[in-house]
């Protein structure tokens, strides 16, 4: 059974945390937008829980405790309801009166699975975009598009043969070494124990192979805002077939700005079937770039170019701040989950700002 999403204050309680929250705190105008968000899918909260039973934690707290996660680099669910039992900043945001009882950390298991089914991060990413006054800041004509790799929650020596001939280090203790030296391992013999769903992958040359997921995100040109996010395996491929779904996604004619990985006569061949035009920098080191003059000798390819680099500041923050350059949790669809709400985070530290400028 749902629970409700209702403040309430014991009749003999003299301090409130609405009090104790500065007016001109930032995280006020985060919760009226998120809140505005959060009421936009209550239909959607109705349609996962039951209509008997003992009343669940309000999943409308659980988002807001996970967003408060991201904005402030909590690194375990543990430590977030610690700092709920103490912090009136936190408890306020939440929606927590002073003197209600905290849940305990595995509510966010239990609730996991259900707010995983119903895809709500990517649901609440679109009632934010949604807002009439935030689509006033966004561009529906002019995108950029690139990829990251999220580091597994695994260890390489849990990347064993799939035949189960692998045997695990032997020695004392939980952390035995392993030598990897003249051993070949790829993905298709290999696979981790931990995480099924990681793969081995090396970013360039000279660089260390790592058991991780490829992001890939979505932004518009104006402001740099967050639309859309994936998460796929890591592969050599995977950023331009992650991209192509994306802008699939969004019919009619507009741009899409990128790096040189993009730049091949597959992808741009695809990107013009599906009407839109690819700005992508060229790549011409020992090869002829996909990109001509035609594109080229527009002013708005310019443009392109130097929009699309803004795309590495959510990648930055979301890596820092979001606490997601190693993901806390396993499986690509949770991955997936916990970057999109992540993305969503930072949306909202930047959208009162660029409300406040315009």
């Amino acid at each position: 059974m749902r629970g409700e999403d209702q403040r309430s204050e014991e009749m003999f309680s003299y301090v409130s945390a609405d009090k104790r929250v500065p007016s001109d705190h930032p995280l006020r105008a985060i919760r009226g937008l998120v809140d505005a968000a959060l009421s936009d899918l209550s239909p959607a909260f109705a349609e996962l829980y039951s209509d008997t039973g003992r009343p669940s934690i309000p999943p409308e707290r659980l988002l807001r405790a996970l967003l408060l996660q991201a904005f402030y680099t909590i690194r375990s669910e543990r430590l977030l309801v610690e700092q709920l039992d103490y912090n009136l900043l936190f408890r306020w945001f939440v929606g927590l009166s002073m003197d209600e009882a905290v849940w305990d950390a595995t509510v966010f298991c239990k609730n996991r699975d259900r707010l995983l089914d119903g895809d709500i991060a990517r649901r609440f990413m679109a009632a934010l975009l949604g807002r009439p006054e935030v689509r006033t800041l966004l561009s529906d004509e002019h995108f950029s598009v690139d990829g990251t790799l999220i580091e597994a929650w695994a260890s390489m020596k849990s990347f064993r043969p799939k035949d189960g001939s692998g045997a695990p280090p032997a020695g004392n203790g939980r952390n035995a070494e392993r030598d990897f030296h003249g051993e070949k391992r790829t993905n298709e013999t290999h696979a981790s124990t931990t995480d099924p769903d990681a793969r081995l992958f090396r970013k360039g040359a000279g660089k260390e192979a790592k058991l991780c997921f490829l992001g890939e995100a979505m932004t518009e040109n104006r402001h740099g805002l967050i639309i859309d996010t994936r998460t796929a395996p890591a592969t050599g491929t995977a950023e331009c077939e992650t991209a192509l779904d994306m802008i699939a996604d969004r019919n009619g004619r507009r741009t899409v700005g990128g790096d040189k990985l993009y730049d091949t006569a597959a992808f741009v061949a695809a990107c013009r079937a599906l009407g839109c035009t690819p700005h992508v920098a060229q790549n011409t080191k020992n090869r002829r770039s996909a990109i001509d003059a035609r594109t080229t000798r527009h002013p708005g390819y310019a443009i392109s170019q130097h929009k699309r680099k803004r795309i590495e500041e959510p990648f930055g923050w979301i890596k820092t701040i979001g606490g997601l350059r190693k993901t806390r949790h396993r499986g690509r669809a949770l991955v997936d989950w916990f970057f999109t709400l992540t993305a969503a985070a930072y949306n909202l530290i930047r959208i009162p700002k660029l409300l406040a400028a315009t």
